[in-house]
């Protein structure tokens, strides 16, 4: 499960970092060439939101052990709140995609960068917060 845990972390963190560089790759190109590349990067974030249904299930069974003891460790306590927080921002995200792929790009698709860097500073305290609690 260990293993699984770490590919859906790979997977979700490629994801965001992903798309940091494809909209610096996005930002040389001009205006109507980079909202299609843009709206056709939206596929990677498929990889994404399966990373992050691997990440929750895995999450959920190697938690097993702590969940009896889960109120005594506020660090973990933190980290699954930040989980919620990401799991909330991932649908943000989708739903701006959706938005923006029929045709309301105008208004969405400036929202996406911030909620995309919102959602890569959550995966890394998570990430930052599970290494200090299970080192």
């Amino acid at each position: 499960m260990l293993i699984i845990h770490f590919i859906g972390l790979a997977m979700g963190l490629g994801t965001s970092i992903g798309f940091i560089f494809l909209g610096a790759a996005a930002s040389k190109m001009e205006k109507a060439d980079q909202q299609k590349f843009m709206v056709n990067s939206f596929a990677l974030s498929n990889m994404g939101k399966t990373g992050l249904v691997l990440l929750v299930l895995s999450g959920g069974y190697l938690m097993t052990p702590y969940w009896s003891s889960l109120t005594s460790m506020p660090l973990l306590m933190i980290k699954l709140g930040l989980v919620l927080l990401l799991i909330v921002l991932i649908i943000i995200l989708t739903s701006l995609m959706s938005k923006v792929k029929k045709g309301e790009a105008e208004k969405y698709a400036p929202k996406i960068p911030m909620v995309g860097r919102i959602s890569l500073l959550t995966v890394l305290a998570i990430v930052i917060l599970a290494v200090y609690n299970f080192h």
